[in-house]
C-alpha cells in the first residue's frame, strides 16, 4: 500500500490593523519578523476595505488590533482582517485582541441585557478566526464564550515587577478596587512578597454607565504605600476617587496600576490631579500625547505578546510564561 507523505513548513505571518500601528512594529521586532504590507482604507460612507498585499496561503496568520476609540470601527475591521485571510486560504488565523472588546458586557445585570462580550466571541468565529488572544481579560468568563482555544496572557508579573522597584522596602498594601477583584488582588500580592489586601468599597448605579462612588476602605493602609490594581481605566472617576479614600484613612502614598488604559476624557486630567504618586499601564491601547501626564508610566506588552505568539506559533505552551506547568 503507498502512502503519500507531504511535509508542511510552517510560516508565521503577523498582520496588523490601523488603530495602533507602533504596538504590532514592536511585536513583529521582537518576534524577528515584518509585517504583512496591508492595503486598508474607508470608503465615502464608513465601509472599511482591507486586503493583504502578499499571499497567506497555508500560514499562521495572527491578526492583532487593539481597540481604542471608535471601538466599533477597529473591531469591524479586525474582523473583516479575519475574514479575509480565512477566504485568502490561511492554514490558521489567530485574533491578538490585547484589550477584548465589549468585556464590560459579560453578564446580564438586569433583564433584557444582552451579553455583549459573548456576541462578540461569536462574530470572531463566524469572520473564521481559529484562536483568540487577549490580556487580562476583564472575568476569566469570557474565556468560555469562544468555541476554540483562548489564550489568557496576565500583564502582572510586568506591572509588578515595576512596581517592586519603586517601593523598594516601603511596607505594602494591595488594594483592590472593589470585592469583585480580590483574587486578582490576592495574586498581587504573592508578587509582592505577601503583601496585605484592603479593598474599597464602592457603590454603582446600573443605571449609569462609568459613574461609581468609592465610600470606605476597609485594611491596614494607614502609614503605607497602596498599590491600587485594575484591569482598565476608563472614564478615571472611580480611582481618582478611591485614592482619596486612601489618602484620607492615612496612606503615605498610592501607586496606579492597571492593564488598559481606556482613558476616556476626563480620566487624563482626573488622575493628574488624583494625588496618586505614579499611574503605571501597559501599551495594549494607544495613549495619545494629549493623554499623556508627568506621573504617567507606560510599559510596553509587545514583549508579553510575542513570547506568547511564538509558543502558539511553535505548539508550545503560553501557560509556562506565567510559572504554570506546561
Amino acid at each position: 500500500m503507498s502512502e503519500l507523505s507531504h511535509t508542511v513548513d510552517k510560516k508565521l505571518v503577523l498582520a496588523s490593523g490601523r488603530a495602533h500601528p507602533e504596538l504590532a512594529e514592536e511585536v513583529a521586532a521582537a518576534l524577528g519578523t515584518e509585517l504583512l504590507p496591508m492595503s486598508a482604507y474607508d470608503f465615502a460612507n464608513g465601509e472599511i476595505y482591507v486586503r493583504s498585499g502578499e499571499s497567506v496561503r497555508g500560514k499562521d496568520v495572527f491578526v492583532i488590533q487593539a481597540h481604542p476609540a471608535p471601538l466599533n470601527n477597529w473591531l469591524m475591521e479586525q474582523l473583516i482582517m479575519v475574514d479575509s485571510m480565512k477566504r485568502a486560504s490561511a492554514r490558521r488565523v489567530t485574533v491578538v485582541a490585547p484589550f477584548y472588546p465589549y468585556a464590560r458586557q459579560d453578564k446580564k445585570g438586569r433583564g433584557r441585557e444582552p451579553i455583549s462580550a459573548r456576541l462578540v466571541a461569536d462574530m470572531f468565529k463566524v469572520a473564521g478566526a481559529d484562536r483568540i488572544m487577549s490580556v487580562d481579560l476583564h472575568t476569566a468568563q469570557i474565556q468560555g464564550f469562544f468555541d476554540g482555544p483562548v489564550d489568557h496572557l496576565f500583564a502582572i508579573p510586568l506591572l509588578a515587577e515595576h512596581i517592586r522597584k519603586v517601593v523598594g522596602d516601603d511596607p505594602v498594601t494591595v488594594v483592590s478596587p472593589d470585592t469583585g477583584r480580590v483574587r486578582v488582588a490576592e495574586q498581587w500580592a504573592e508578587r509582592l512578597g505577601g503583601a496585605p489586601l484592603a479593598f474599597v468599597h464602592k457603590s454603582r448605579d446600573l443605571t449609569v454607565p462609568n459613574q461609581a462612588v468609592s465610600k470606605t476602605v476597609v485594611g491596614q493602609v494607614k502609614g503605607r504605600t497602596c498599590v491600587m490594581i485594575d484591569d482598565m481605566i476608563d472614564t478615571g472617576g472611580t480611582i481618582a476617587g478611591a485614592v482619596k479614600v486612601l489618602k484620607d484613612a492615612g496612606a503615605k502614598d498610592v501607586i496606579i496600576a492597571a492593564t488598559h488604559a481606556v482613558f476616556s476624557d476626563p480620566a487624563a486630567q482626573r488622575l493628574s490631579e488624583s494625588g496618586a504618586r505614579e499611574v503605571v499601564v501597559t501599551n495594549t491601547l494607544p495613549i495619545p500625547e494629549s493623554k499623556r501626564f508627568d506621573t504617567l508610566t507606560v510599559l510596553s506588552i509587545a514583549p508579553l505578546l510575542a513570547r506568547a505568539i511564538k509558543e502558539v506559533f511553535e505548539d508550545g505552551s503560553v501557560t509556562s510564561l506565567f510559572d504554570g506547568d506546561a
